[in-house]
């Protein structure tokens, strides 16, 4: 689709002709520029952009599955823990252990890993 969307003169003349994104109402709150994308990445093989996190799994199994090139996961390097230099002997072994649900949905991004730690488990040890 992705492929069709950017050769399609027809799809591209629709685009364009699409209304604007115009707020409701003004706001007053700053637009935030410095957020960092943590829904889709780019695939640290080929560069295959805009990849949600089944996406990039998908896409490495299908082209890459056989790559032995050590490569940055991009999903951890784009957390605030993740170290952008390393490379993983196995990547997609990594991506199908590591990666098996969303970060949003259980990460608070606003404190740091020790924080994480320890919220997890003093929650851990109340449940007992």
């Amino acid at each position: 689709m992705r492929v069709h969307v950017s050769s399609c003169m027809k799809v591209q003349e629709q685009m364009a002709n699409c209304p604007k994104f115009v707020p409701v109402v003004p706001t007053s709150q700053p637009i935030p520029s410095a957020v960092p994308n943590r829904s889709t990445f780019t695939c640290p093989y080929c560069g295959a952009r805009n990849l949600d996190q089944q996406e990039l799994l998908k896409h490495c199994v299908d082209n890459h599955r056989s790559d032995p090139n050590r490569v940055v996961c991009p999903i951890c390097s784009a957390m605030p823990w993740g170290d952008p230099s390393y490379k993983s002997a196995n990547f997609l072994q990594h991506l199908l252990h590591r990666h098996k649900f969303s970060y949003d949905t259980f990460v608070d991004y606003s404190i740091d890993e020790e924080a994480a730690f320890q919220a997890a488990l003093a929650l851990s040890l109340s449940e007992n």
